[in-house]
């Protein structure tokens, strides 16, 4: 990730947004800021009394004359330790119980939710939905339109990851939940801002973990209803048409078409060349090798790149593997 696109990122996060904060955009992140407010304020002044009393006494009894006997220090005193134990034990009692009740909201989506799903992978975010409509990455490094929802609405999302430890988040939302291998994790959302949010990964996944960028967009419901009903089935499309949607949602994370250099080669005008690959073989690009290629993506390593694609056998049907080669063959 070059130092422009994070600059990029760091402006878009901090939108509207305070000192500490992005802008709010779920309806609960304004509760999160609540609660952190109250804790760094509690916090801040309990540090300004301690080391400002500190501070005053180290000056008020210093020692001034060499030889001087310190005064003996005042005995036990029962009512300044309850104070200094009561005190504290209240606001942390608010604190927990505060916090606890944030957590059980966000634990437990109404149950009229609308559900996504959300699916990780080194390195790139893809979303599904019941109706069938798929979307991929998209923002920085790739195609496609990221998690498209409607404003307004609680949308409950299931998270699951193809291959090692991910965590979803979206800053303006206040929601983070790790995508772990194996099983399903939940978060929940309602969005009460139109507009577009970034998506982070923020557990280590390797070493394009900081490209792994996303983005919600945010949409009215008519917008959401007509962005929804263009989705459309791909087995219904031309197979170019059903490949470069395909592409957009799976591939282009890790590959250009426009000639340029991602995780993976480009792969315009790819079709029918040779490629040059780890240990010095040379191969033809045909139908069978980019079969291959999507499905065992370390079987051949193509030299100057890295052995970082996660296969997709056992994710895409035949259809789906056929539509891909179909659409890479043409462009040129």
């Amino acid at each position: 990730m070059n130092l422009s696109a994070l600059l990029r990122a760091a402006a878009w996060l901090q939108q509207d947004g305070d000192y500490f904060f992005p802008v709010e955009a779920s309806t609960n992140a304004g509760e999160v800021d609540r609660i952190y407010y109250f804790i760094f304020w509690v916090s801040a002044v309990s540090f300004a009394l301690i080391v400002g009393a500190t501070i005053y006494f180290a000056i008020k009894y210093r020692r001034t004359k060499v030889g001087m006997n310190p005064e003996d220090s005042p005995h036990h005193s029962t009512s300044i330790e309850i104070v200094w134990s009561v005190i504290p034990t209240l606001f942390m009692i608010v604190m927990f119980k505060w916090g606890f009740d944030d957590y059980v909201d966000r634990r437990t989506p109404p149950g009229d939710a609308y559900q996504v799903n959300v699916h990780a992978q080194k390195w790139s975010w893809a979303y599904s939905y019941d109706e069938g409509a798929e979307t991929g990455m998209g923002w920085l490094g790739g195609e496609g339109e990221g998690l498209v929802v409607p404003v307004g609405v609680p949308i409950k999302l299931r998270i699951d990851s193809a291959d090692v430890l991910h965590s979803f988040s979206v800053p303006a939302f206040r929601i983070k939940m790790d995508a772990v291998p194996g099983r399903y994790t939940y978060a929940w959302f309602e969005a009460t801002k139109i507009g577009e949010y970034p998506v982070f990964c923020t557990e280590y996944c390797g070493t394009r973990h900081s490209r792994m960028l996303s983005k919600v967009q945010v949409l009215s419901q008519e917008d959401f209803d007509a962005w929804m009903k263009k989705q459309g089935n791909l087995a219904d499309l031309p197979p170019v048409e059903a490949g470069q949607k395909l592409f957009q949602r799976k591939c282009a994370s890790c590959h250009n078409m426009d000639g340029s250099k991602l995780i993976g080669p480009a792969l315009n005008g790819l079709y029918g060349k040779e490629e040059s690959l780890v240990g010095g073989a040379k191969v033809t690009v045909d139908d069978n090798y980019l079969r291959e290629s999507i499905l065992e993506p370390s079987a051949k390593i193509v030299e100057g790149y890295p052995d970082a694609m996660t296969p997709f056998a056992g994710q895409l049907s035949e259809d789906e593997i056929s539509w891909l080669i179909t659409y890479i063959k043409s462009v040129k």
